[in-house]
Order: C-alpha cells, then sequence, then structure tokens
C-alpha cells in the first residue's frame, strides 16, 4: 500500500459499505425468517399431489433455504469489511502517530512515489542522528507493510469467498478477516506438507497434517484452497506414497495406527472442497477423474480409482463429480472385465499391494467398495448411478434372459443395480483380522439405501426429505424383484438386510398397496401416496418380507414401521373431518379391517421369516428379534407422532391427506410406546423353540396392536363406535396372517416347482 494512500484515506465511502451491509443483513434475516416460517413452512404442510410432490415442493425448499444462506455470506462479508475497515484505520492512526513522534525528534516526512523519505530537519539535527532515521523508517514501513497485508488478505478471502460458488450462495461464515485469512494460510502450510516427498515426511510433519485437516475439513475456503494447491495428482501422490512402507519408512513405523485418522480427515476435507464452485475446483475435479484408471507412479501397482475411492468413504461428495467419477470407475471396470464376463482382477489384492484402506473392513484394492460408501452419503447421485446401464442389449456381453417366454434367450440389459446386485464377483478381501471381508456388498447396500430413499443411510427420514420420485421408485421395483427372483441374493449376504429392511419400511403405502390386490381401484384411498408410486407384484413383496423377515435388524425396521404405519392409517382414515375427495369409500367397519388385514399380512411374511431364521440352519435366537425391535426406538425418538418415520411419502395429519409434512395426533405414538416396551421384556423367547408357538405369539401380539391402534384412534375422535373397532381389527388381522400363510405356501411351492430336488 502507497504511503499516501494510506495517510490520506478517507474512509467515509468504506464506512458507508459496512454500514450498506449491516443493513443488508437485518433485510436478509428477515427474508430468511419469512422464507422459513412462511414459504418453506407452507411447503412442509401443503398437500402436495403428484408431480408437485417431488419437483415443486423441493425447490420451493431449496429456494427458501437459500436465503439463509445469503444471509450466512452477507453477515461473513460484512463482518470481514467491517474488520478490515477497523485495522486499516488503526494503521492510519499508527502511521499519523509514528510521524508525530518524528517530529518531535526534529524528523520530517515526506511522500516519494509510492514510498517516503525520513530527513532530519535543515535546521535542527535528531537527538541520535542517523539513528532516529533508520528507526522511523522502519517504523513506518512496517505500518505500511501490516496495512499491505490486511488490504491484500481482505481482497484475496473476499474473492475466495464469493468464488466458492457459481450460482447462489455459500454457507461459509466467517466471525472476521483474520479468520477467513487464517484459514487459507493454514490451506497453503498443510499443502505444502502433503507435497513433499513420502521419505522426507516426518512424524512431526504428519501430526501437523492430521491435527489441521480435522479442525479445519469443514472449512470451504481451507478445503477448496488445499485441494487446488495440493492438486489431483498430488492428493493420489499422497496417499499412495504414504501407505508404501518402502518410500514412508520412517512415517509409517512411528505413525500407521494413525492412518485411520488421517484418511478420514483428508476425505472430509476432499468431499467440502468438492462442494466449491471455483474454476480451480473444476479442473481438480476433472483432473481426478481422468485419473482415475491411470497407474498413480510407474514403480507402483495402484490405479487412481483405487487410491482416491479410499478417501471418499467420509463427507458429501458433490453430486455432479460422483457422476463423473462413476460413470468413469463403470467404464473401466467394463475393459478391465470384458463387460463383466470374469471378476475384475486387477481389483483383486495381492499380497505385495499397499493397504490403501486403513480402517481394518477391508485392503482397499477394490475402488468400488469406497465409492459405494461415498454414494451412501449422496442420494441424489446415488439414484442416477445405480439406474444408469452397464450394458446395453447392443454390446458385446455373456448375459442372457427368457424375457418372453419362447424358450430362446435373448441379450439382457443391465442397469448398474443389476450388474453390482446380481452379476459383479466382488473380489474376495480381508479385514485386518483375518476375516473374509464383508465392506464390499455392505456398502453397496447402504448405497442402494441411499439411493431409493433419497436421505443418507444410516439416517432416519425427516420432514425435509423428499417424496419418493421417479428414479427411486423404479430401483425399489427393481430391488424387490430381483430379491424375490433369487433370495439367496440377500439371505447369503445377510449383513445386508438391515439396509434392505429400512427401505422396505420406508415403502410400505406402496407395499400396502402391491399386498391389497384391490380390484376396485380404491388403494389409492386406503393408502394415501405422495411422489411415484413403486410398481410392485404381490408374490415379489411377499418374497421381500419373509427374506427381509429372517434377519433381526431388518425384520425389526420393516415390523416397527408398519406398526407405526397402521396407527397412521387408523388416526387418518377415522378422522371424521377427513374431506370426501380423500376417503375411502367404504363402511369404517370395512376401513378398520382391510387396515388391520394389510398389516396383520406384512407382520405375518416377517413372522414366517424370523420362523425360518429361529428354526431353520441360521439358528437365530427369538430374543435377537426382540432386542432389535428394541433398538429401534432411538431411531425413532424423534419420528414417534409424525409418521415420518416410515417415509415422507405418507403422514397422516389432522386434516388428512398423503403430504410431505405436517403432524399426526399421538395414535401412533402410543402404539410404538407399547411395542417397545413389550420388547424389553423379550415377549417371544418362550415360544422361540416351537414353530406353531412362534406363529401364535406374532398373531397375539399383531391382534393387540392392531386393536390398540383402532381404539386410540376411535376415542381420539370420540367415535359412536368405539367398542367395536377392536372386534373390526381382530378380524383383519386374522385375514392377513392367513393371506400371509397361503402366500408364503405359494412361494415355497414355485421354488420346489422351479428347482428340483437334488
Amino acid at each position: 500500500m502507497d504511503f499516501e494512500d494510506l495517510h490520506s484515506a478517507k474512509f467515509k465511502l468504506l464506512d458507508d459499505l459496512v454500514t450498506d451491509w449491516s443493513s443488508m443483513l437485518t433485510k436478509l434475516k428477515t427474508l430468511e425468517t419469512d422464507a422459513k416460517e412462511g414459504l418453506q413452512g407452507k411447503a412442509l404442510k401443503a398437500n402436495w399431489a403428484g408431480y408437485n410432490a417431488t419437483v415443486s415442493r423441493e425447490f420451493i425448499i431449496k429456494s427458501a433455504g437459500e436465503f439463509g444462506d445469503a444471509h450466512t455470506q452477507a453477515t461473513s462479508i460484512h463482518n470481514i469489511l467491517r474488520d478490515t475497515r477497523d485495522e486499516l484505520k488503526t494503521q492510519q492512526r499508527l502511521l499519523k502517530e509514528a510521524i508525530e513522534r518524528g517530529r518531535g525528534k526534529n524528523l520530517t516526512v515526506t511522500p516519494n512515489g509510492g514510498g517516503f523519505t525520513v530527513r532530519e530537519n535543515p535546521d535542527k539535527k535528531a537527538p541520535n542522528g542517523e539513528k532516529d532515521v533508520t528507526d522511523l523508517h522502519g517504523d513506518l514501513q512496517d505500518i505500511l507493510n501490516k496495512a499491505t497485508e490486511i488490504d491484500t488478505s481482505a481482497s484475496k478471502t473476499l474473492k475466495a469467498l464469493v468464488d466458492l460458488t457459481d450460482y447462489g450462495f455459500s454457507d461459509a461464515k466467517y466471525k472476521d478477516r483474520d479468520t477467513a485469512d487464517a484459514a487459507l494460510k493454514e490451506a497453503e502450510r498443510l499443502a505444502a506438507l502433503a507435497k513433499k516427498k513420502p521419505e522426507d515426511l516426518t512424524p512431526a510433519d504428519f501430526d501437523t497434517l492430521n491435527a489441521g485437516l480435522k479442525k479445519y475439513s469443514g472449512d470451504e475456503l481451507f478445503a477448496e484452497h488445499f485441494a487446488t494447491t495440493v492438486k489431483a495428482d498430488g492428493v493420489l501422490d499422497f496417499w499412495a506414497g504414504i501407505n508404501d512402507p518402502r518410500l514412508a519408512y520412517q512415517v509409517g513405523s512411528e505413525r500407521v495406527d494413525q492412518y485411520d485418522d488421517l484418511q478420514k480427515h483428508l476425505s472430509l476435507t476432499l468431499a467440502t472442497a468438492t462442494q466449491a464452485d471455483t474454476t480451480e475446483m473444476w479442473t481438480w475435479k476433472g483432473d481426478m477423474v481422468r485419473a482415475g484408471d491411470q497407474p498413480v507412479s510407474k514403480n507402483g501397482s495402484s490405479m487412481g480409482f483405487q487410491v482416491m475411492s479410499n478417501l471418499m468413504r467420509w463427507g458429501d461428495y458433490d453430486d455432479q463429480f460422483l457422476n463423473s467419477y462413476g460413470t468413469k470407475l463403470i467404464e473401466t471396470e467394463k475393459k478391465l472385465t470384458d463387460n463383466g464376463s470374469h471378476p475384475p482382477m486387477a481389483w483383486q489384492h495381492m499380497g505385495m499391494d499397499p493397504l490403501l484402506n486403513r480402517t481394518g473392513s477391508d485392503s482397499g484394492s477394490d475402488p468400488m467398495t469406497g465409492f459405494m460408501k461415498a454414494l451412501s452419503n449422496s442420494p441424489d447421485a446415488a439414484t442416477d448411478f445405480f439406474n444408469a446401464d452397464f450394458v446395453t442389449k447392443d454390446e458385446d456381453h455373456d448375459f442372457e434372459e427368457d424375457a418372453d417366454g419362447n424358450g430362446k434367450n435373448e441379450k439382457r440389459e443391465l442397469s448398474n443395480f443389476d450388474y453390482l446386485f446380481e452379476e459383479r464377483d466382488w473380489p474376495e478381501d480381508r479385514t485386518d483380522k483375518g476375516d473374509d471381508s464383508i465392506e464390499g456388498r455392505n456398502n453397496m447396500a447402504l448405497a442402494l439405501e441411499a439411493a431409493t430413499t433419497g436421505h443418507p443411510a444410516g439416517e432416519m427420514p425427516n420432514q425435509y426429505t423428499e417424496p419418493h420420485n421417479e428414479g427411486q421408485a423404479r430401483l425399489m421395483s427393481d430391488l424387490v424383484a430381483s430379491v424375490s427372483d433369487d433370495r439367496k441374493r440377500l439371505t447369503d449376504h445377510a449383513y445386508m438386510s438391515d439396509s434392505v429392511g429400512q427401505i422396505t419400511s420406508e415403502y410400505l403405502p406402496d407395499i400396502n398397496r402391491a399386498l391389497a390386490d384391490d380390484p376396485h381401484g380404491n388403494t389409492d384411498k386406503l393408502f394415501p401416496l405422495a411422489g411415484t408410486q413403486a410398481q410392485l407384484e404381490h408374490k415379489d413383496v411377499t418374497a421381500l418380507l419373509v427374506t427381509v423377515g429372517q434377519s433381526p435388524d431388518g425384520h425389526a425396521a420393516v415390523e416397527v414401521g408398519q406398526k407405526a404405519y397402521m396407527a397412521g392409517l387408523m388416526d387418518y382414515h377415522l378422522n371424521p373431518d377427513l374431506p370426501a375427495d380423500q376417503r375411502y369409500p367404504h363402511s369404517p367397519e370395512e376401513t378398520v379391517q382391510a387396515i388391520a388385514r394389510r398389516s396383520g399380512e406384512v407382520s405375518g411374511s416377517l413372522a414366517i421369516g424370523m420362523q425360518e431364521a429361529v428354526l431353520g440352519p441360521a439358528g437365530k435366537e427369538a430374543k435377537e428379534f426382540s432386542d432389535s425391535v428394541a433398538q429401534q426406538k432411538n431411531a425413532w425418538s424423534g419420528a414417534i407422532g409424525t409418521g415420518i418415520g416410515v417415509g415422507v411419502s405418507f403422514i397422516a395429519t389432522p386434516v388428512g391427506g398423503a403430504v410431505a409434512g405436517g403432524v399426526a395426533t399421538t395414535v401412533s405414538g402410543m402404539v410404538l410406546e407399547h411395542i417397545f416396551q413389550q420388547s424389553e421384556t423379550d415377549v417371544l423367547t418362550e415360544a422361540s423353540k416351537d414353530a406353531g408357538e412362534l406363529w401364535e405369539k406374532n398373531r397375539d401380539l399383531s391382534a393387540e396392536h392392531s386393536q390398540m391402534a383402532a381404539i386410540d384412534a376411535a376415542k381420539a375422535h370420540g367415535l359412536p363406535y368405539e367398542d367395536q373397532v377392536a372386534d373390526w381389527a381382530l378380524e383383519g388381522r386374522d385375514d392377513g396372517f392367513n393371506d400371509a400363510a397361503t402366500n408364503a405356501q405359494r412361494m415355497a411351492d414355485h421354488l420346489t416347482t422351479e428347482v428340483p430336488a437334488a
């Protein structure tokens, strides 16, 4: 900064700018509140249907959220401008005070171009002569240097902050200029460590890098600047390098037990970085995708996909990046396997290969494993990926089927879901304990959970989760049909059942519609549904429920979800304020019976699966099923009484309607509390060794829950037939369990016919 610029600076324009941004904050805060409570609030409570349920609602909610991001970004800009103004004023004051001190020592300061000159007065010398001249010159230069640093860093941080998004606003928040500037400087410092040769990296360097990434992994300015400074190939070189004991011997011998922490923090940092829309970050993402099928180094065996996928197991990566990455990964796998005709041996871990994953769950050699975990955190990208083509009928491949039943096989079209869930030969792998690794397929199940439900795997839906769209519903249809076609796809990998169970629990409106087989076309009224319905066959749903029912976790997710859904339906349909155009066109008795029947069929089918698990080769204990139900209580803690826990396709509200938002009465909450209390007493244990008793105990529990829901709903709405609804629910339960037994027997007979005895 020029001497005269600082000395003569008038700060009115900057003062006015800070004032304007302060006023803008007040206005944006009002808009944010109005958008959240008005626009977004009305969108959450509105009775959406069809296209509007998935597209219009989502657009409105996201648009409302932009006001919050706008306020956040404006706050950061205001804070940086205010801090910069105050600090520059301070430097101006210090400059003038120093000049005055010099004047007291007979020194004169004059501008000289962009700089300045310090001289002794010709008529009176300075007390210490040239030393006073030199000291004052040094003080003034320090002040100018500090002012220059303030001005430069403010410009840099403001530009970086605004550049984070091409459209909309960033939610990056900084309390002052120093905070934002520190993030950029720390990014450069840590990037320099990451760019060191692995043999030169010291344990102290590792500690600094690990701690810094942990602290700043969620900071957008830091993450973007770190990633783009290291560059894509630098990230690959770094992670491959420190996992090569021949190169990183020193740091590896002393810090290998902390590699998992660094892997996590680096993954989170890169995920944050990919959300930035800077030109440099788009270049980084393109370079990373292009490097995927290339060796990371001349002497190494690892390819870019193998390295990077292990840095994608944590965090929310940008959807567009995941789409590009996944497309290139599939293209690479097709080349390596001749379109899926043989196992991907290039991803098979061999004895001398480096361990690229440090969590202990697997070696990290199969890039699909880490990529699936990334998709599990990014629902939209997961939906797109699984629905994309793996091979078409026109490509050269070995997958055939008799699609039209004419006895002639023809080439089959496979989606990525078809290939990964049904056909892929997943490479064998081991844990750090030497056991067979399940991580690959388990991560795939988590990715499918995100892809079908619309929210990250392991989470419950909330009021902001969108109703199922066409892509999600289509994938659900494919999943149900696939499990029905070959139940071993799930039973041979039972660890996937918790995810499949959660998926099933969020498609209960679709499942109940499929089970109803209503020839009068009234299932849309009986089981109202927002969004796109999954097209499911009754026989396929039966197979799915029996199969998922064999897993304690899967069984619990569906059973608890169905009971909550059933209770919500009772409350919904027995509400006298339900609009006429939403009413099920039958008597209250028939309505209660129909709801209880379908709920009974779901529970009965699950009970058959439980029998297979407890009395069959698996030899599970009934207590495992009770314990899993009890564990559902934590997951449902925020959803009891709202209906949200079974997905946003149906949430019963006091005024009726299949809506994506709102609050139900306490009927479902009371039923679930009762179920959780029962699970703690382990009511199934005594019947666990006898098929008949196990079946009867589940029938009794189903009747108890259906009757309780019907009675509570009738009481809640002051209906005159409160004493009769229990009998109606019991009749429906009987029919439902009979339906489950009949359909399961048909399924067993079909399997016996299709698969001759050995």
